[in-house]
């Protein structure tokens, strides 16, 4: 089989952002999920506890809130951090060289 290496030099820096952005809203909406079921939980909780309504209210504000929120910020730290990234590996493939890769 004809085997092909090519050398990775350089990233699009914006591409890497745009795909570490949309992955980690993923994430943040994972963990938002995972938030929201828990304060549900305690909203429930605080709801069957005595005296429990106004602070049971409060929680589930934040784990609803918590669904849109942290995608968000995930997002918006992802995209950053990809282009971050992305930067920093062109600057060093510049100076040592780049990734190499095998096709067939």
């Amino acid at each position: 089989m004809d085997v092909q290496r090519m050398v990775l030099n350089r990233l699009g820096v914006f591409s890497c952002a745009k795909i570490s952005g949309v992955l980690y809203a993923g994430i943040g909406l994972i963990a938002g999920i995972f938030f929201s079921f828990f304060a549900l939980l305690g909203t429930a909780i605080g709801f069957a506890s005595e005296g429990g309504g106004a602070e049971a209210l409060i929680g589930l504000f934040f784990g609803v809130g918590a669904v849109v929120v942290l995608p968000v910020l995930y997002g918006i730290f992802g995209f950053i951090s990809g282009a971050v990234g992305g930067l920093l590996y062109n600057i060093a493939a510049s100076a040592i060289g780049g990734i190499e890769v095998e096709f067939k």
